[in-house]
């Protein structure tokens, strides 16, 4: 797929909010800081159209930014902030919870790990949750360039210890925004999602 256009379209916090128009969906889920933004700015060959942020927690709606005027990637609020209140974190995931569980166009769910660490138990959490939705998932281990070469197979070891990648609709990746390790088959990923 070329990026021939994107843009920031809107923010949600529900449903009334979302786009009207039909198009396909595509989501990003993650911990606070994991690099959605990074990841999104990378795959659009945008600097920042996606804000990045040191401060976690930041991105508290649903942003949905056009591509290609054929489709969305929706960031979604990051999980596992530790400086937001209780309230709040109920009433994210509740947010998350009813777009996840109730949008017909959503194709596909990117859900990003931060290859430097073991998968949290909010990283599992959330993925074991996406089992239910029954769309095509991508497991993206981000940060991939501050790894030792010698260290990606364990990196992948350790994901699979902790998280169950044997399902025909999950796909893994290894993912640098610094070195741009596998941001073609990120794209096709996500080719093939929008267009089936």
């Amino acid at each position: 797929m070329i990026i021939k256009s994107s843009s920031y379209a809107v923010s949600a916090v529900k449903e009334s909010q979302y786009p009207q128009d039909n198009l396909p969906e595509i989501a990003l889920a993650g911990r606070s800081n994991v690099g959605k933004s990074s990841l999104i700015n990378t795959f659009l060959k945008r600097k920042n159209l996606a804000r990045t942020s040191s401060q976690p927690g930041k991105t508290q709606t649903l942003n949905f930014y056009l591509v290609n005027e054929e489709f969305y990637l929706v960031d979604v609020p990051g999980y596992g902030y530790a400086k937001v209140s209780q309230k709040k974190r109920q009433e994210f995931g509740q947010m998350i919870q009813d777009y996840l569980e109730t949008r017909p166009n959503l194709k596909g769910l990117i859900i990003l790990v931060d290859g430097r660490h073991e998968p949290t138990k909010d990283d599992i959490a959330m993925y074991n949750y996406a089992q239910y939705l029954n769309i095509p998932i991508l497991v993206v281990c981000t940060k991939m360039d501050k790894i030792k070469k010698s260290q990606v197979n364990k990196t992948l070891a350790q994901l699979k210890k902790k998280l169950d990648l044997n399902y025909d609709h999950v796909t893994v990746l290894t993912f640098s925004s610094v070195t741009k390790l596998h941001v073609a088959e990120l794209n096709n990923w996500i080719e093939d999602r929008v267009n089936e």
